[in-house]
């Protein structure tokens, strides 16, 4: 019994070693991000120049663009789901991720001095959990129905028996307040000089080997979450690391 807990904490240790890792270089991601937000002013829209750029302002959903999201039927112009199922071992019980995806559209951010395009595409998306739920039934919902079918999902478990299932969902709604740092480049939906301003002109997006990252946050409370990110990262991460490797060495008795 004893070498057979041994050999878990051994696995459990080169799990953690690496994740300790992974921990400690995001914490670099994240420093670098808290640094570049701090150095960065936030352009008013109606100013923007080409580049990396950092705006805040309100979202407005572009025309034909307004999505659903795919549990509560809340309008926004972007969706992250998740579906979980309780699952139990011999000593534990725990949530897995069974299923989970994301959607958005094309949307304007909109200051005080004018409006500019937004595309989510490929940018990272902090913003917290909406709505969550252990009872959804897509019986007489044609709209939840078709969902489940897109994704290829069903509530039941084998012989048709239920499975306890979490629905989780993130989304950004149409008033909601946006910190964006992404880049500006050419609207491709408008002729070159031809809008009546700049930003007309303007599409914020995904720039090469630039940072896309979006954010319910103001700037102030974003910063204050990176800062405690950032140590999360480099010293937990750090911490972790050489805790499981001393673990891993006394184990293969190297000690």
């Amino acid at each position: 019994m004893a070498s057979d807990n041994e050999g878990k904490l051994f696995i459990y240790s080169v799990f953690g070693f690496f994740f300790g890792i992974y921990l400690f270089f995001k914490g670099f991601k994240w420093l670098k991000l808290k640094r570049l937000i701090e150095n960065m002013p936030t352009s008013k829209i109606r100013s923007l120049a080409m580049g990396l750029v950092e705006i805040y302002g309100e979202v407005i959903p572009s025309k034909g663009q307004l999505l659903k999201s795919p549990f509560s039927n809340h309008d926004c112009v972007y969706y992250k789901y998740e579906i979980q199922e309780l699952r139990r071992s011999k000593r534990s019980t725990y949530w897995a991720t069974i299923k989970s995806g994301e959607k958005g559209g094309y949307f304007f951010l909109k200051d005080n001095t004018g409006m500019v395009l937004v595309n989510p595409a490929d940018a990272e998306i902090e913003i917290p959990l909406d709505f969550e739920t252990r009872t959804l039934n897509s019986k007489n919902n044609p709209a939840l129905t078709a969902f489940f079918t897109s994704i290829n999902f069903s509530a039941n478990g084998f012989l048709g028996f239920g499975r306890t299932l979490k629905y989780q969902e993130y989304y950004i709604a149409p008033k909601d307040k946006l910190f964006i740092m992404g880049t500006a480049g050419d609207n491709p939906f408008v002729e070159e000089g031809t809008g009546a301003y700049n930003d007309a002109d303007i599409m914020i997006q995904k720039g090469k080997d630039q940072i896309y990252y979006l954010s319910d946050s103001n700037e102030k409370d974003l910063l204050g979450k990176l800062k405690w990110k950032t140590v999360g990262g480099l010293f937990g991460g750090a911490a972790l690391s050489l805790v499981c490797l001393s673990i891993i060495f006394i184990y293969l008795g190297v000690f």
